[in-house]
């Protein structure tokens, strides 16, 4: 069996980050601005809560309260439950469930660096199950076969997601390397 895939590689960077002192509203209308479904709350530079789709629905909405005069930090999730980037994608998930969340943001030597939650793994599936195929067709086929096919995943030089890689000497490269190679 193959090596499984981690958090950094599932991840998404495009993070929405505010402080505890602006307003719900505020909170989201930069959630539709940067068609996401959470705001980090940061102090110093450090995640201290988030405030998610569901807090605003629960805590503001339900309840009645005006999202212009509510701030996030009294209706922001914390403490924030944060994972590494080098956990396993199967470990991240059993974390969610265990603390019952659907995001965890991702922290690599006291930074967050990114934000990998429920969606982002289960579009990883499949994924993974069409390189697992892709990846048992190059080791089984006819090499000439394979020649003429293209692939989905990493490129085995450089690292970069592909969906057009192709099998050269038994390795999956992109367009890139393959160029770089008759350079060579």
């Amino acid at each position: 069996m193959g090596r499984e895939v981690v958090v950094k590689e599932a991840m998404k960077t495009n993070l929405a980050m505010a402080k505890a002192t602006i307003t719900v509203l505020e909170a989201a209308k930069l959630m539709k601005k940067r068609k996401i479904g959470n705001v980090i709350i940061v102090e110093k530079k450090q995640p201290i809560g988030i405030l998610t789709e569901s807090d605003i629905l629960k805590k503001v909405v339900a309840v009645g309260k005006n999202a212009k005069d509510v701030l996030v930090g009294e209706v922001m999730s914390t403490p924030i439950i944060v994972i590494d980037p080098y956990v396993t994608l199967e470990d991240a998930m059993k974390t969610m469930g265990k603390c019952n969340v659907r995001r965890l943001p991702v922290i690599e030597n006291d930074e967050l660096i990114g934000i990998i939650t429920q969606k982002d793994i289960s579009r990883m599936s499949p994924i993974l199950h069409e390189i697992s195929r892709e990846w048992y067709d190059i080791t089984i086929r006819d090499e000439s076969h394979l020649r003429k096919q293209i692939f989905s995943g990493k490129c085995e030089d450089c690292g970069t997601l592909s969906t057009n890689l192709k099998n050269i000497d038994g390795r999956l490269l992109c367009d890139d390397c393959i160029d770089a190679l008759k350079y060579e």
